[in-house]
């Protein structure tokens, strides 16, 4: 099951039980509400109310939520997704560049399942060994450990040491 982190900015009437019934439908599909944002502005003379919603969803289901917001009257004014949740960072120290360090990040990235998000490298000469730090998001914490794993792989067959891990979010 992949599930899905969605950020939404909704637009709704300004009255009593507004929010409720937004809030509503995201039970109903099977989301599980991580944060709501909702701040009156004191000089609106709009009869509207801005709220973001920060909520996770099993994939397949937003067309659903969508729907059911649209019914209530709610207006959408932008959803934004991440498919990749979970977060890993890493250092890998030795010859990363005499070892080819792209095919080091492609064998994560090709699985279609995670990849490195950000990438930063210290290189203090050519013939030294360099550090670089690597994070990874995956979709779930099995393909992390899945990831993570490629990594060890690719620090033995590459004679590279792996510190892991500094942190995980998920």
């Amino acid at each position: 099951m992949i599930v899905l982190q969605v950020s939404m900015k909704l637009e709704m009437k300004d009255a009593p039980g507004q929010l409720v019934a937004a809030l509503k439908p995201i039970s109903e599909v099977g989301g599980n509400i991580i944060a709501v944002i909702h701040q009156r502005d004191p000089d609106s003379c709009d009869d509207t109310l801005n709220v973001q919603i920060v909520l996770e969803l099993k994939e397949g289901r937003l067309d659903d939520l969508v729907a059911l917001l649209k019914k209530q009257g709610v207006h959408i004014q932008r959803i934004g997704k991440e498919r990749l949740l979970y977060r890993r960072t890493v250092i890998m120290i030795g010859h990363l560049m005499h070892t080819d360090l792209s095919d080091t990040v492609d064998r994560i990235d090709s699985t279609g399942f995670a990849e490195v998000s950000e990438l930063s490298m210290s290189m203090p000469a050519v013939s030294e060994r360099s550090s670089s730090r690597l994070t990874i998001k995956s979709v779930t914490r099995d393909d992390m450990e899945r990831a993570v794993s490629i990594l060890r792989t690719v620090a033995r067959e590459k004679n590279l040491l792996l510190i892991e891990p500094m942190e995980e979010i998920a």
